[in-house]
C-alpha cells in the first residue's frame, strides 16, 4: 500500500510541475487583458495590474472587472470638501423627525405626557425601533424632552 500511495503523489507531482507553466502564463495573459482594457476605458494612466501572487476579485453577485482598481483621483481640497458636504446636506428633502410619523407622535406626546416608547408604538401601530430614532430627533430639534422613560412635550 505505500507503494501506491509514494505512485499517486508522484504522479500528482508531475502533474504540478507540467501545469505550472500554463498557470503562469495565464495570470500574465489575464494582467494584460485588465491593463488593455484599463487603457481603452480611461485615456489616463492605466488602471493597476494586479501581480501574480495577488489576482484581483470581485465579490459574489458584482459585475465584472468590478474588483480592478482605477488609479485614484486627486485629492479634493478640505475647503471645497466641507462644501460640497454642505451643499449636499442643504439639497437634501424634508428634514429629520418631520415626517408624518414625528407629527403623529407628538399629539400622542401632547395628549399623555410620560408616555413610553412602547406604549407610544402601540398606539401609533408601528414598531418601537422606528421610535427610537425618531424621538431622539424630535428632542433635538426641541418638541419633546425626555424624562426618565417617559416622553414630555417641551413645554412641561
Amino acid at each position: 500500500m505505500p507503494d501506491f500511495l509514494q505512485q499517486k503523489q508522484r504522479e500528482i507531482t508531475a502533474r504540478l510541475a507540467e501545469l505550472k507553466p500554463l498557470v503562469d502564463e495565464y495570470e500574465r495573459l489575464q494582467a494584460a487583458d485588465v491593463a488593455l482594457n484599463g487603457l481603452s476605458a480611461t485615456s489616463g494612466p492605466a488602471q493597476t495590474t494586479p501581480s501574480q501572487g495577488a489576482r484581483a476579485r470581485r465579490g459574489p453577485g458584482r459585475p465584472r472587472r468590478s474588483g480592478t482598481r482605477i488609479a485614484a483621483a486627486p485629492a479634493m481640497a478640505p475647503r471645497a470638501k466641507r462644501a460640497s458636504l454642505r451643499a449636499k446636506q442643504d439639497r437634501r428633502g424634508r428634514p429629520k423627525g418631520g415626517g408624518k410619523r414625528a407629527t403623529e407622535a407628538l399629539t400622542h406626546i401632547t395628549a399623555q405626557p410620560g408616555i413610553t416608547i412602547p406604549e407610544l408604538a402601540s398606539k401609533m401601530g408601528i414598531k418601537q425601533n422606528y421610535l427610537y430614532r425618531v424621538l431622539p430627533t424630535l428632542e433635538q430639534a426641541g418638541s419633546v424632552t425626555k424624562k426618565g422613560r417617559g416622553w414630555h412635550p417641551k413645554g412641561e
